[in-house]
């Protein structure tokens, strides 16, 4: 998830530099949507884990 979070900036990075302002929004909303979903998962997993033992 953290890689298609990354590749989704990438492609805003990308397209706004080359001035693509549209494309580049949608591609940093989706990056940051994807970047929070990969950190609140992450944090679950790890307190899961932590209670298994």
């Amino acid at each position: 998830m953290l890689s298609w979070a990354l590749t989704f900036l990438i492609i805003a990075i990308i397209a706004g530099v080359l001035g693509f302002g549209g494309i580049a929004g949608a591609a940093t909303s989706i990056a940051k949507i994807l970047f929070v979903l990969f950190l609140v998962l992450f944090v679950l997993s790890f307190i899961a884990g932590r209670r298994r033992g």
